[in-house]
């Protein structure tokens, strides 16, 4: 259940249809039919009525058997998974016999999503939430809603025109899973010892979809998690002018830590303890991006799923545990002022010890981490010529050569998606730490700025992708708005 906040919320059957009815408008969707059952319209009163009274026996239980909001169950831990899924991103909450996920990857990912919940004894997923429509985000979540029941599943609210994102809807509708839009102010209902409140999308959409990803603040007791999805700067701005409280100790850093997002000014009004970059390794974009990662270690512990692989996060509340697969070792952190069992504690904790790769629930491990495990997990790879940005309304392609070396871009290729139209590189060279702009106009070449002359717009501004190839015609690097 959702507990609204000012926003208020849209009914899942109405939701659906109007994100539909908006991809409807824009393309021509051929061979889906993603009309919404009449019958469920028709049964919301009598579903209704069963529903409150479910719920008031429900409440009711709740009072009786368990804790207020924060309070934690003696012998209950969250643990909060942080999965591998090379660029992308998903995570798995887990308490309490309940389970939430975010997000699922690209669609090769997928089988990897769902062979993680079986290994987690995962049967049922309570709460599916799709943070915005890029396909590094939601193309595996077929995989998962076939593959167990949802209870829930929630979203943005800002449609998209990509296939991925109507394959996804189709699924949703098909199978009948009630489909929410979230907005902020709202609350999740996930445990009443868990709050989840969701700091964005707000009532008025971004043209960029990274701004208007779901924000969730997760707080177990004294633990807190911020998880930003592919939000940038744009949105860190406007969270720090609502007068939420972002301290959080853990922080899912947005955007695979580009240079789009985590600001110095929001990464020290978070102050986060730890920081998880879920990114791939080697990626074709430079993520993470040397300025942010060297931002993020000088406020935090980084761990990097391109590094450690999956990381999974258990605390009772009141400390929490830090463990990783692939370093296979994990830490332990005591808040200031409490501890395991309530005791005073004045200053916090962290100490690691290696482990067994599997034991990925591992809990309260202490030992020193050698200097040669600490250079690896702050090490990034080699960044390499990529698309750094794509402006769909004013008509730019921005590509970056992070490289050490220059990059002679002649016989390279931008293709937008579909392959609908295409930009051949003329002689250009891409100096190292260097980028250039490709806009759609005519205009006189430099060595900053190359124009594609098209008497007509190039990009879709509902939603496309900048592809680029080198001279051989293999893809080197892509980025979807």
């Amino acid at each position: 259940m959702i507990r609204l906040g000012k926003a208020g919320k849209t009914s899942g059957s109405s939701s659906l249809r109007w994100i539909f009815g908006f991809i409807f408008v824009v393309i021509i969707i051929a061979g889906i039919n993603a009309g919404i059952k009449d019958d469920q319209v028709a049964e919301e009163p009598e579903q209704a009525a069963q529903q409150t009274g479910e719920t008031d026996l429900a409440e009711a239980q709740v009072q009786a058997d368990s804790p207020a909001a924060g309070e934690n169950p003696a012998d209950e831990n969250l643990t909060v998974h942080f999965l591998d899924v090379g660029q992308g991103d998903s995570i798995l909450l887990k308490y309490n016999g309940k389970t939430m996920l975010v997000d699922a990857g690209e669609r090769d990912q997928g089988s990897e999503v769902s062979a993680y919940l079986y290994e987690q004894d995962v049967s049922g997923i309570d709460y599916v939430i799709a943070t915005h429509p890029h396909s590094d985000h939601i193309g595996g979540m077929e995989d998962v809603l076939n593959g167990f029941q949802v209870e829930h599943f929630i979203d943005s609210g800002f449609p998209h025109t990509s296939k991925t994102y109507e394959n996804m809807l189709t699924t949703i509708d098909e199978k009948n899973i009630p489909f929410e839009i979230i907005k902020t102010g709202e609350e999740i209902e996930f445990d009443p010892a868990v709050e989840i409140e969701v700091l964005n999308p707000g009532s008025e959409y971004s043209d960029d979809l990274n701004e208007n990803s779901v924000v969730l603040k997760v707080s177990y007791g004294e633990v807190s998690f911020l998880l930003m999805g592919d939000a940038g700067l744009g949105t860190e701005e406007k969270l720090m002018g609502t007068g939420y409280d972002l301290n959080s100790d853990i922080l899912k850093v947005g955007h695979h830590a580009s240079r789009s997002g985590s600001g110095e000014a929001f990464i020290s009004a978070v102050s986060p303890e730890v920081s998880v970059i879920e990114v791939g390794a080697g990626n074709d974009y430079g993520h993470p991006h040397a300025e942010v990662l060297e931002r993020l270690q000088k406020a935090s512990r980084v761990y990097r799923t391109d590094l450690d692989s999956s990381i999974v996060v258990t605390t009772d509340g009141s400390a929490y545990t830090v463990t990783t697969q692939k370093t296979g070792y994990g830490e332990e952190v005591v808040k200031a002022g409490t501890s395991v069992n309530g005791t005073d504690s004045s200053s916090a904790s962290i100490t690691a010890e290696e482990t067994e790769p599997e034991e990925m629930e591992s809990e309260n491990v202490k030992l020193e981490e050698t200097e040669s495990e600490a250079s690896e997990i702050t090490s990034s790879a080699e960044p390499e010529v990529y698309v750094s940005d794509l402006n769909l309304q004013e008509e730019w392609v921005e590509i970056t050569n992070e490289g050490s070396s220059s990059v002679s871009l002649v016989g390279w290729k931008i293709e937008d998606e579909g392959s609908k139209h295409t930009y051949v590189f003329p002689s250009c060279t891409l100096d190292s730490q260097a980028t250039v702009t490709l806009y759609t106009g005519e205009g006189t070449n430099t060595a900053t700025e190359l124009y594609w002359g098209s008497g007509s717009p190039i990009w879709n501004n509902d939603g496309d992708t900048a592809y680029l190839y080198d001279e051989s015609g293999n893809l080197v690097a892509s980025l979807e708005r």
